[in-house]
């Protein structure tokens, strides 16, 4: 029961996410699941909560765990730069884990990794 309260404690909601972002514990429904490249077993998830959707970049044995319409706990997951969008990745320090279906109803309107963010280096 504690351990469950410390794992909420920690999560994020989609729209909460942002550039750079580590560490993060979140609940996500699959919305859907497109391969980019076979031999290297990498496919791109449209994935989303009550708050908005993102991209998932799932690699190797992650393909083959993530179908459309499941729900997904992401522990530990970051977020990378692509081409000046966010994308969400769960690397070797993370873990994602089918969860019991999903009570709440994806928000489709907000997609965060339509919105783009460039790098601004201030110099002092």
């Amino acid at each position: 029961m504690a351990e469950q309260k410390k794992q909420q404690a920690g999560s994020k909601k989609v729209n909460q996410l942002r550039p750079l972002d580590s560490g993060v514990n979140i609940s996500v429904k699959v919305i859907s699941k497109k391969p980019i490249a076979q031999r290297n077993r990498l496919a791109e998830c449209l994935v989303g909560d009550e708050t908005g959707i993102i991209i998932l970049t799932a690699r190797n044995d992650q393909v083959d765990l993530i179908q459309e319409g499941s729900t997904l706990v992401l522990t530990k997951a970051k977020v990378d730069m692509f081409k000046g969008s966010m994308r969400l990745a769960v690397d070797r320090f993370g873990r994602i884990e089918v969860g019991a279906p999903a009570s709440f109803s994806v928000e489709k309107d907000i997609n965060m990794s339509l919105i783009e963010f460039e790098r601004v280096d201030v110099v002092v």
